[in-house]
């Protein structure tokens, strides 16, 4: 993969999608920011990181040969490239919280946002951007979040964490590839943070209640078991689970 690093940068999906649009992008092609002023999250909330501490990167992937309908499988096999690389280098507990926050010892660790650029009904591309904490230790206001320096007690090397999410980011994009759905959604389901344990959720209105998790949709709606046994799904703008 060709990597592209810059000192500092608005956000590092905006100037990849900008790549894109100008045609001046391939395949898995990287870029790497040591600060980045304006980084995004789901929802368009904000992604605050120190400089030269984490890893704010993004990654172009040609994903034309995924049906539209399945677009959430790309979330799933990013989701589950950064769970297999944070085992790896050694974290304990590591889950995903649905849709793609990836957690450590019940403590947010990653985010990652994707966004599919559509044309005629086909994803031609996918933009995935990824923030990860890696040596940062002050976390102001965010009693949630954590690093792999405080959750490992080593500081690491930045290039050799990024490394090891790229082996693995390749390893399942050609699960997508060969079309391993269930395989991959079996493996997703398997590390839902969690899952089958009496949760608290929030209600897009506002509205608490409770429930279990107990998987996802074809689509990529979490299911939820409430009252009576009803199974019901809601998508990532519909329910927040409270922890």
């Amino acid at each position: 993969m060709r990597i592209i690093k810059l000192d500092a940068i608005d956000s590092t999906n905006a100037y990849l999608k900008k790549l894109s649009v100008d045609g001046h992008v391939e395949d898995g092609l990287v870029v790497l920011a040591k600060f980045q002023t304006h980084g995004r999250g789901q929802m368009g909330t904000i992604w605050s990181s120190q400089e030269a501490k984490n890893l704010t990167f993004s990654v172009f992937k040609d994903v034309s040969f995924i049906p539209v309908n399945r677009h959430f499988y790309i979330s799933i096999a990013v989701s589950l490239a950064m769970y297999e690389a944070l085992n790896s280098l050694g974290l304990k507990g590591v889950k995903v919280k649905w849709p793609n926050d990836i957690l450590s010892d019940n403590k947010k660790i990653a985010g990652i946002l994707i966004e599919n650029v559509i044309k005629m009904n086909v994803i031609s591309g996918s933009v995935i951007g990824i923030g990860l904490n890696v040596n940062q230790t002050d976390f102001k206001d965010l009693p949630s979040a954590s690093s792999l320096l405080l959750l490992t007690g080593y500081v690491q090397n930045l290039d050799e964490v990024l490394d090891v999410i790229l082996r693995q980011l390749t390893v399942y994009f050609e699960y997508l590839k060969n079309e391993d759905y269930h395989n991959l959604k079996s493996k997703y389901v398997a590390q839902l943070f969690r899952k089958n344990k009496p949760s608290t959720f929030k209600s897009a209105e506002g509205l608490l209640f409770s429930g279990y998790i107990v998987g996802i949709s074809e689509g990529g709606q979490l299911l939820i078991k409430v009252e009576d046994d009803v199974i019901k799904s809601f998508d990532f703008k519909e329910v927040v689970l409270m922890y």
